[in-house]
């Protein structure tokens, strides 16, 4: 997960498929939040909550 550009350049899809690879890796927190930026940076609404649905947040669905 490198970009070489700005933040400002990084597509949703980028931080999408990065959120992926950080939930395969176990890594939970982290996918969470690369996919909260995809979805902030997606103008469909629909698919920003399925973006959301797909990565909870993983502090409020962890059982202790």
């Amino acid at each position: 997960m490198t970009f070489l550009r700005g933040p400002d350049e990084v597509t949703a899809a980028e931080y999408l498929d990065s959120a992926r690879e950080m939930a395969t890796s176990g890594r939970d927190f982290l996918a969470y939040l690369l996919a909260e930026e995809a979805a902030s940076r997606t103008p469909d609404p629909a698919v920003a909550k399925a973006i959301r649905a797909r990565f909870p947040d993983p502090s409020t669905t962890r059982e202790d």
